[in-house]
């Protein structure tokens, strides 16, 4: 099976930390080059530090002009484009949902959706120059079980689901495939802190809430960041080259989320 990257021109969004950061380091790692972007300039400075090879955007995608930025920026590091990982994404806020303010309803649909939308739009007519490519989203299992208290954030990945489907009906004759990762509970820091909202929200421990939440987990078990990774490369790469328009979970198989 033939899941080389080797020589892939790679966008990562919100690669500078987390599952981003992974994502990254992981092409870089199998011979890709990458180009990254993140809102936090410290982490930036630690993925150069730590990856000479890795170019760095500060950027906020949910900002359209600082997404032409990066795209600039990027295009002129790689010479071109193969593979976009749309990972950027916020938790919003926990809340119910009817104090749920406008403010951070619009937040996070401009950058979960807004920011995925504007990267895709510049990335394109880079894919067809180069003869076709690779975009993954990044949404979340959360589009398909619901998610009360977090409803800007379940929505929001909802839409990352069909922005993907249209997508990969659009660009399907152009070569492009586009697919969407639905990771589950990331073993990582974000994860832990919305854990920690959430059990907040509901009146009940951390703790409890975690168990709560392992055991609608099929495989009771959270995901690490290098399984999200390692989807993202393998649809990027030839042995995922007839893979589009799908939703995949890398999950363990999330039955429920209250």
């Amino acid at each position: 099976m033939d899941t080389s990257v080797d020589g892939k021109r790679v966008v990562v969004t919100a690669g500078g930390s987390g599952a981003g950061r992974v994502i990254a380091e992981t092409f870089d790692r199998l011979g890709a080059r990458v180009h990254v972007c993140d809102v936090n300039s410290g982490f930036l400075d630690a993925v150069r530090a730590a990856n000479p090879g890795i170019g760095a955007t500060l950027a906020d995608v949910g900002d359209p002009a600082a997404v032409d930025a990066l795209f600039d920026a990027a295009l002129a590091h790689l010479d071109g484009l193969d593979v976009l990982v749309n990972n950027a994404g916020i938790a919003g806020p926990t809340a119910a949902a009817g104090d749920v303010t406008p403010e951070d309803w619009d937040r996070t649909m401009a950058v979960n959706v807004g920011g995925q939308f504007y990267c895709a739009r510049r990335a394109i007519p880079a894919m067809r120059a180069a003869g076709g490519g690779s975009i993954v989203n990044i949404s979340s299992t959360s589009a398909r079980t619901g998610l009360p208290y977090r409803l800007p954030y379940a929505v929001s990945k909802y839409a990352v689901m069909g922005l993907t489907e249209t997508l990969a009906r659009e660009l399907g004759p152009d070569g492009i495939r586009v697919n969407t990762i639905l990771p589950g509970a990331i073993n990582n820091q974000r994860v832990r802190d919305v854990i920690r909202d959430k059990a907040a929200a509901l009146g009940v421990s951390a703790a409890d809430y975690e168990a709560e939440l392992l055991s609608f987990i099929s495989l009771r078990t959270m995901v690490e960041p290098e399984e999200i990774a390692n989807m993202a490369v393998f649809l990027s790469s030839p042995a995922g080259l007839h893979i589009s328009g799908q939703a995949i979970g890398v999950c363990g198989n999330v039955e429920y989320e209250r």
